[in-house]
């Protein structure tokens, strides 16, 4: 199978170093790609937003699978053209990207299908905004409506500061906030079978201690050990299929990954957001430990064959993932600054650990950082404590001018594990 997968960050790559150890995988290309991605894929130039270009490419190529990795291209239709063009694609339509495009549409999908998740309003007037603030009180919730990249939520005691926030993003949805640990949870889907992956934590605020601004996600881990076994089968009946149900009701049929992020409140579990691609960093350990090959799975689901594809097989190794950000981030991060010690990881940590790269590109014989989340070091261990020393093991041989990192991803995990 020749397979095509669009995108240039952390999560591309991942799929891609996953799509490279599958012996069904005969030709694999990414486009655009990053200077890491090139070490297991072929790279080609492409606006990943234009529906039609990607088309043309996935046809040149001869590709027979095209795997649309980020939000921004699902939303635009890319994943359209590409099925358009005759070509099976592992990515949902525009119309059922707006489960993750428009977070009002995925509220009322909600309601459609009876999920639990929390009370919300969706507001586009400053009246609307301060009536909202003051039905729920602090801490104070505000959502951007549309896509931000992960860093269009609010959260904060200060009214003031969730008014400002509100009245910049045009409409927006205030909501309740929800107690208790987050978990994202991928599943598969060909818009009627769904196939749910292992459970996953990320960490979104930029320091430790989970202090600090919102960003895309700073480390990830996986297995929780502090969560009850029967999780995901309670969300695969609660909120995973009746979505997927719920949407071709519709007719809309979501096929592709469908992300659930909850939260697992005093009350039960509750949707915090759905997102409608593999999570980043949740992916990068979630694939580190499938054992299943990746590609015929990611096929069933585009060729809506999901039904007859044997179950998943997992590794019984923990997965963390420690992001290396640039001076900055995330406000204005700084770029262009080279990246070394790669190569000392390959030799040293290698097959316990690897670098995914994000923002990276090759200049010359050098990798520079050309991002605000420029690597995610990835890795695996018996447990969480010894995953984790790994990652940072790794971590400490980069050297990345002005980079931070969190120093405490998956720590509480480990210690109570």
């Amino acid at each position: 199978m020749k397979v095509l997968v669009i995108g240039g960050g952390a999560r591309e790559h991942a799929l891609c170093r996953s799509l490279s150890h599958d012996p069904d995988v005969t030709a694999l290309y990414c486009a655009p790609g990053n200077a890491g991605i090139a070490e297991v894929a072929e790279l080609h130039p492409v606006d990943a937003l234009d529906g039609e270009a990607v088309a043309r490419l996935a046809t040149e190529l001869g590709a027979e699978l095209v795997v649309v990795g980020p939000e921004a291209p699902l939303v635009a239709g890319v994943a359209d053209a590409v099925r358009a063009a005759g070509i099976p694609c592992f990515g949902p339509s525009r119309e059922a990207a707006r489960l993750e495009g428009s977070k009002a549409f995925a509220k009322d999908v909600m309601a459609g299908a009876n999920v639990p998740t929390a009370r919300s309003y969706v507001c586009t007037t400053a009246a609307e905004i301060d009536e909202a603030l003051d039905a729920f009180g602090a801490p104070y919730v505000v959502k951007d409506d549309g896509l931000a990249a992960g860093k269009g939520v609010v959260v904060t005691d200060d009214v003031e500061a969730a008014r400002v926030h509100a009245l910049a993003c045009g409409r927006v949805v205030i909501e309740e906030f929800l107690d208790g640990p987050e978990v994202s949870l991928f599943a598969i889907t060909d818009g009627t079978t769904v196939l749910p992956l292992q459970p996953a934590q990320d960490f979104k605020r930029a320091l430790d201690g989970d202090e600090g601004p919102n960003t895309g996600g700073m480390g990830a881990y996986s297995p929780l050990p502090w969560a009850d076994p029967k999780l995901v089968d309670e969300v695969m009946q609660t909120v995973l299929q009746p979505t997927v149900d719920e949407l071709r009701r519709r007719g809309t049929p979501f096929s592709g990954l469908l992300y659930a992020g909850l939260a697992i409140t005093s009350r039960g579990v509750r949707v915090i957001e759905f997102n409608a691609r593999f999570g980043d960093p949740e992916t990068q350990v979630v694939l580190a430990r499938l054992k299943t090959p990746l590609a015929g799975v990611l096929l069933g689901a585009a060729n809506g064959t999901l039904d007859v594809v044997p179950a998943l097989h997992w590794r019984d190794d923990a997965a963390v993932t420690v992001v290396v950000a640039s001076h900055n981030y995330p406000e204005t991060p700084r770029t262009g600054d080279p990246i070394d010690g790669l190569a000392d990881v390959v030799a040293k940590d290698a097959p316990h650990a690897f670098v995914l790269h994000a923002g990276t590109r090759q200049d010359g014989d050098a990798v520079v950082s050309a991002g605000g989340r420029v690597l995610s070091v990835t890795a695996t261990g018996k447990d969480l404590t010894q995953a984790r020393d790994r990652a940072y093991a790794a971590v400490g041989r980069i050297r990345l001018d002005g980079s931070q990192h969190r120093t405490d991803i998956a720590r509480k995990a480990a210690e109570q594990a």
